[in-house]
């Protein structure tokens, strides 16, 4: 603005003033002292148009006209989601079944219509978007969610993650029935994060009790949490993750259109039907 403000000054000046110092013979004006003077002009005129429109545009668009910057803001977002899709698209028609094959699955195995979530069983915006994705369940059995548990908040996160992949090896229904558990209940109290070198014991503790309750045998749930399968899968979500540029959960691919964010029935219907 500084700068801005010197430029347009020294403009005034020299449209004003400096063509005054050129002398010549009025009757007889030489061919050069003419071009200098109006070359100095249009300069000058140029360097005040553009300062006059620096300092005005900012004003207008903040002060008079707001919505504009909204209008422009809006319209880049949806270049930018537009430009997203494109990768999502292509990516979920060329790697569908790597993207499904060792992630927990809720609703029909084989449903038309997939919905593609990137979630944490610690993450409060996470689990209200999975009273959603319940009720989309409840409603349609065309719909199928698939979860790509993304292990963010360590110990909170780690073990309901792996869990959840391993409990897949020993049937899709009972994983399902295991993740809405976690999902839907505690698997850890305030009082439990005040000893952070216990915390992972104890919420593992929990979530074989809710294993246990699902009908899974927990002893060899443990060991597959160790396995390679469950390796592959996390791997799949960090490298999926890269891809589709998820910077946090919950992240949903509707169809092939991403949606970041916790979003409502409504728009995960509408996104459906599309």
């Amino acid at each position: 603005m500084t700068w801005t403000i010197l430029v347009l000054v020294l403009a005034i000046v020299l449209y004003m003033f400096v063509p005054m110092a050129f002398r010549y013979d009025a009757k007889n004006p030489s061919m050069g002292a003419l071009f200098v003077k109006k070359l100095i002009k249009v300069i000058a005129i140029i360097l005040m148009a553009g300062c006059v429109s620096r300092l005005f545009v900012p004003y207008y668009l903040t002060s008079v006209n707001p919505a504009i910057v909204q209008e422009m803001v809006n319209g880049m977002q949806e270049q930018q989601n537009a430009e997203k899709n494109k990768v999502v698209r292509k990516y979920v028609r060329e790697h569908r079944d790597t993207m499904t094959a060792d992630a927990p699955i809720l609703g029909k195995q084989d449903a038309k219509k997939t919905i593609y979530i990137w979630t944490d069983f610690s993450c409060p915006y996470c689990r209200r978007v999975h009273g959603e994705l319940d009720r989309v369940l409840a409603d349609r059995d065309d719909v199928r969610v698939v979860i790509k548990n993304f292990s963010i908040h360590g110990p909170l996160s780690d073990g309901p993650a792996r869990a959840s992949i391993a409990a897949k090896l020993q049937s899709p229904e009972k994983a399902a029935a295991f993740v809405n558990m976690m999902m839907t209940r505690d698997f850890y109290t305030q009082d439990d994060l005040s000893d952070q070198s216990k915390i992972a014991d104890k919420v593992e503790k929990n979530i074989m009790a809710m294993a246990k309750e699902a009908g899974l045998d927990t002893a060899q749930l443990k060991k597959d949490m160790d396995g390679e399968v469950v390796a592959r899968e996390l791997g799949n979500v960090r490298d999926l993750a890269q891809t589709f540029e998820v910077s946090g959960t919950p992240f949903l691919i509707i169809g092939e259109e991403a949606f970041p964010g916790a979003i409502p029935y409504s728009q995960i219907i509408e996104a459906l039907d599309k």
